[in-house]
């Protein structure tokens, strides 16, 4: 297959202020990226996908393959840290709509790196699917080493690729170095995304790319040229938005700077909380500096 690079979008999920899900605001979403990005990642952490239901889930699914007029690539996010269950997941979506699935290493569980492998493996031997393994340890609690990443992309065509998001440029240099041709790293983290495709990576699964899919996307074009000095000027310039997006945490922060250019509102489900005031007026104030210039 293809192999992916580019700009994704990790997509976040709407809500309305009774909670429901706003799929009026997928869609202001997707027309605000629309042409401007190289694929859509939906139903990953950044959607919140661990407090929405099973039926949210499948009407969400069902809302942005409807929408997607211009046919971008998905990805689908299915993780988890029962592999049956996982498998299970995987086998009732139907897969000629999704480029690949994005499946996070087992969590809480602290699987060995034995156990890591066994995971994928079973779940390239029980589906048709292709994946895309997601490596963030803050977050799942074990790091994937770049040998167990080498090996599985070594012994399964069908694991097409990395998002690498330990925060840990060598790590991915390690990846990159050993790796088959037709296997993609791609960064998780918007501050290290340029090293890592300077380093011979493919792209980035990005945050906030979703409230400056220009600017990201002409980043992560200029540094694939090798123009590492274009690129980072734009890095700088989006730097101190970087740090605001983080804040607080994700997706509160991105949601908070999509409800300041009028996208979508700011809601979040609990255990998460919505920006706080101080936040949206940084925010607001480092907006109006980036327009200016």
């Amino acid at each position: 297959m293809k192999k992916l690079y580019g700009t994704g979008v990790a997509l976040v999920t709407p809500f309305k202020r009774n909670g429901k899900i706003d799929f009026n605001g997928i869609g202001k979403i997707l027309k605000y990226i629309e042409n401007k990005v190289d694929y859509l990642v939906i139903l990953g952490t950044t959607a919140e996908t661990s407090t929405l239901k099973k039926n949210e889930k499948k009407d969400i699914i069902e809302y942005i393959k409807s929408s997607n007029y211009k046919k971008i690539p998905l990805i689908l996010g299915i993780g988890g840290n029962n592999t049956e269950d996982v498998i299970k997941k995987i086998k009732s979506i139907n897969l000629s709509d999704f480029l690949a699935i994005l499946s996070v290493s087992p969590y809480y569980n602290n699987p060995s790196q034995e156990g890591i492998y066994q995971h994928f493996k079973s779940i390239i031997d029980n589906t048709d699917a292709n994946i895309i393994v997601y490596n963030v340890p803050k977050r799942t609690g074990s790091n994937v080493f770049p040998e167990t990443v080498i090996r599985l992309a070594n012994d399964f065509n069908r694991i097409i690729g990395i998002k690498e998001a330990s925060g840990d440029i060598l790590q991915s240099y390690k990846i990159i170095e050993k790796k088959p041709n037709n296997f993609s790293v791609i960064s998780g983290d918007d501050f290290i995304s340029l090293p890592l495709i300077l380093g011979g990576g493919d792209g980035i699964i990005s945050v906030i790319a979703q409230g400056f899919p220009d600017k990201v996307s002409k980043m992560i074009y200029l540094a694939k040229k090798n123009e590492a000095k274009k690129a980072f000027s734009i890095f700088y310039e989006l730097l101190h938005m970087i740090y605001l997006i983080y804040e607080e945490g994700n997706p509160t922060g991105i949601k908070t700077f999509l409800d300041i250019i009028g996208i979508c509102s700011s809601h979040v489900r609990l255990p998460l909380l919505s920006g706080t005031p101080d936040l949206k007026e940084k925010m607001q104030f480092l907006l109006k500096k980036l327009q200016i210039n």
